[in-house]
């Protein structure tokens, strides 16, 4: 009886395992005080002046457009909203755009277009909306259109991921000459509680999903999916939004100002080359 006792006196439970790191950045781009996409503008661009509609369904208030001057250079702006209160954040769908968040968006971008006006994109969502009625007024189509419209507009365009960057809701904004993304930001086919839903059939594995989806702007990078990495405040922006502000600003200005120094038809086949080349997971002999 007493060797037994002290058997189980003796045992240790295991030690829990570590948090992976992307899980970490995966809280910090989640962080309910995390500047949102109209952070940003609101800080750095003036004169904002928003255009609604996408002249076929509705207004979707989960995107926001508009034209904006960004160092007196007229700009077209967009991003998507979330809200921070639960009943802006019901209005806004959570941040998740319907079709015609991304029709609205398209149509501001070819009038930005028309009059030579640089895009801004700022992206923090999830996804784009999964409800029914999105599906039905054709969310796929709309997707697609912008990620085909996007990558031959003839102005700059620079896409910001602030947050989350989800599935294919992001890439309908980040089809752009530059893609910068936050230090601390995710960008991925699917959140991490899809894949372990799909994967494990068990959406509590999303630590373990989150490491095997390389979603961190580290690895990120490495793909070749985003040009520029913008390092955040110690502990994430939402502890220092000002200089984190200001540190998002100087980025903008100097890829905005090399792109400006490249004649249009640099512009459109370094674009091309770029989307061409991302990922490539096979050699040829």
């Amino acid at each position: 009886m007493a060797e037994h006792q002290t058997s189980k006196a003796g045992h240790h439970s295991p030690a829990p395992a570590p948090v992976p790191e992307a899980w970490v950045k995966t809280e910090l781009a989640r962080h309910p005080q995390r500047p949102y996409p109209m952070d940003f503008i609101e800080a750095l661009f003036t004169d904002f002046s928003e255009i609604h509609g996408d002249r076929a369904f509705g207004d979707d208030g989960a995107m926001s457009c508009g034209m904006a001057n960004f160092n007196g250079e007229p700009v077209l702006v967009v991003g998507n909203l979330k809200g921070r209160t639960l009943k802006e954040r019901v209005a806004r769908k959570f941040g998740s755009p319907d079709p015609e968040g991304y029709r609205k968006a398209l149509r501001c971008m070819r009038i930005a277009e028309k009059f030579g006006r640089p895009i801004f994109t700022f992206i923090d969502l999830a996804g784009a909306n999964p409800g029914i009625g999105a599906e039905e007024r054709g969310q796929g189509e709309a997707i697609a259109r912008n990620l085909i419209e996007m990558s031959r507009l003839r102005v700059p365009t620079i896409a910001t991921i602030t947050g989350e960057g989800g599935s294919g809701g992001a890439l309908a904004l980040a089809v752009a000459d530059r893609v910068l993304m936050l230090e601390n930001a995710i960008y991925s086919v699917i959140s991490p509680e899809g894949c372990a839903s799909i994967m494990w059939k068990d959406a509590a594995k999303k630590q373990q999903a989150a490491a095997a989806l390389k979603y961190t702007a580290t690895d990120v990078q490495l793909l070749g999916c985003v040009d520029d990495v913008i390092p955040e405040p110690e502990g994430g922006t939402q502890n220092d939004p000002a200089v984190a502000m200001s540190i998002v600003g100087e980025k903008l200005r100097y890829h905005l100002g090399s792109l400006r120094s490249l004649s249009l038809d640099d512009l459109l086949e370094q674009r091309y080359q770029k989307f061409r080349n991302i990922a490539q997971f096979y050699t040829t002999a």
